[in-house]
Formats: C-alpha cells, structure tokens, sequence
C-alpha cells in the first residue's frame, strides 16, 4: 500500500500552474476580446486563480456568467487543481 505514496506528492509547481492558467486565457481571449473585453491574470493560489475583466467585461451584466461558465469551466478542464475563479477589481 505504501509503494505508492509517492504518487500523492505529484503536483503541479505553482509556476507551472500559472503558465498553464496564462496558456488557457490566451486561447479564450479572442472571444473574449470580440465583445470588446479582456481578462488579465492577477493571481492563483490555493486552487483559486484571480482574474481582473477589463475593457466592456468590467462592467458588462453577463461578465459573471464569462467567468464561471466560461472561464472558470475552461481553467478547470485544462489545469490540474483549480478550484475556483474569482474576479478581482
């Protein structure tokens, strides 16, 4: 059973993890950009990564639904521990 307790400590380095976040945006920012928007990383930590919406996203009424069902699914899919997204201001 403990052969394989090595196994548990595989993760991700959080420089890794910050690559991939960046690599996922950057292939969501074209439509993002195409209502007129943007979306800059700030932070991830912990599993939560923190994004800033710029441009029309920052003060349009669906940039909520951009982030969690878009950006939030997207990031979660394709990068290994995220948990969650969170826009900051």
């Amino acid at each position: 059973m403990t052969r394989y307790k090595w196994k548990e400590r595989l993760t991700v380095s959080s420089t890794e993890q910050m690559i991939q976040v960046q690599e996922v945006l950057d292939k969501l920012r074209p439509f993002i950009q195409g209502d007129g928007g943007d979306v800059e990383l700030v932070d991830v930590e912990d599993g939560v990564v923190k994004v800033r919406l710029l441009g029309a996203c920052g003060s349009c009424p669906a940039s909520t639904i951009t982030l969690k069902a878009g950006i939030e699914r997207a990031l979660m899919e394709e990068v290994e521990g995220i948990k969650e997204v969170e826009q900051v201001l």
